[in-house]
């Protein structure tokens, strides 16, 4: 069993910013957590989920919330700890692994504050494989796990326990009360066996997020082209493939609040003058890349927005006029891919009118 420590942090930050597709919130804030909660009680296992007990009992964990509130709105650190603490006295149980339910941003460094603090490893996988906008978008949902119970919890100490009749009004009731706790809180969720967990989860995901830093970083110190090396090391991975889908300057970024969750529109001037200017939406993460309404990339495909220099991911938050940058499409796993899954987290899911294109065939 691999272990996490305050060394691989950093790598996992910027991989897990980059699987964010601009969501998941601030991973920089998530990293200085997670390191904390390391320092304090040590080291944290990284269990592979091919590995995972058949008996053992896990749950999800991670934020909710508007990525932009998270700047200003501070965790205490101390919010998934009450609501794991508030679930297993609902269910009865108590847990023995956790899991992500996203790869993105501050949602990847949640599970490694909880695991230290409860000494549980972390299961090397999660539900959606990037960062999705809604708590049904998930493939522990698309395979038949249970959503709920969801314990929500702020950082005031209030804890409030939802029971739903699907995975999707439990999004909506827990983000109607995320909005009432200031548009951002901690969850605890599908709870599952370990058998249920190796069927239903996208694998090796917190992994490939330290992989993706640790590319970037050894590039970057190397002086080669850090796009280069990543677009090679996904090659080599079950993501498979990953393309530049443009490179320019932002030229206008849309960005509102609305019903919890931050959406917009960010236009891309390419520096190539015989191309048309890029569109991406945005509805927390990047939902889809057009150029002059051909589709470059669509959900549930990454959409990562890069430092043109550096390939530094850079979030939804962070995006600002004036940036050089590069869009990298990246091919999601088969998981993600079959009917079922783009009925919950495909194109139509998020009132797209464009249909689903593979990435790879673009």
């Amino acid at each position: 069993m691999a272990i996490i420590t305050n060394e691989d942090i950093d790598d996992l930050a910027v991989g897990a910013a980059l699987l964010g597709t601009g969501g998941g919130g601030d991973p920089y804030i998530g990293k200085l957590m997670a390191k904390a909660a390391i320092e304090r009680h040590g080291p944290v296992d990284l269990l592979p989920v091919d590995d995972v007990p058949d008996g053992i009992e896990v749950a999800a964990c991670g934020a909710m919330g508007a990525p932009t509130i998270l700047i200003e709105k501070m965790p205490s650190g101390e919010e998934i700890g009450l609501a794991l603490r508030a679930y297993e006295k609902h269910v009865g149980k108590a847990m023995g692994a956790i899991i992500p339910f996203e790869a993105g941003g501050i949602n990847s460094m949640v599970p490694i504050m909880l695991a230290a603090e409860c000494r549980l490893p972390v299961i090397d996988a999660d539900g959606m494989g990037r960062a999705f906008p809604q708590l049904e978008m998930e493939t522990f949902n698309v395979y038949g796990v249970p959503a709920t119970p969801v314990t929500v919890a702020d950082e005031q100490g209030n804890v409030v326990i939802i029971e739903a009749e699907s995975a999707a009004k439990a999004e909506w009731l827990a983000r109607g009360v995320t909005i009432r706790m200031g548009g951002q809180s901690y969850i605890v969720n599908y709870g599952m066996d370990g058998r249920t967990t190796r069927r239903v989860s996208v694998p090796g995901t917190m992994s490939l997020a330290i992989g993706i830093g640790r590319t970037i970083r050894l590039a970057l110190a190397a002086h080669r082209d850090p796009l280069a090396d990543l677009i090679e090391f996904f090659s080599g991975t079950h993501y498979e493939t990953a393309r530049l889908l443009a490179s320019g300057k932002v030229v206008d970024v849309s960005r509102r609040e609305q019903n919890g969750w931050s959406v917009g529109v960010v236009t891309i001037e390419p520096f190539d003058t015989s191309r048309r200017p890029v569109r991406i939406q945005i509805q927390n993460e990047n939902l889809v890349a057009e150029e002059d309404g051909r589709v470059l990339a669509i959900v549930p495909d990454l959409i990562c927005i890069l430092e043109a220099d550096t390939a530094e991911p850079i979030t939804t938050e962070r995006l600002r006029y004036g940036q050089r940058v590069n869009v990298l499409g990246v091919k999601v796993p088969p998981i993600m891919r079959t009917p079922e899954a783009l009925d919950v987290f495909g194109p139509a899911a998020f009132g797209l009118t464009q249909n689903y294109a593979p990435l790879e065939a673009g």
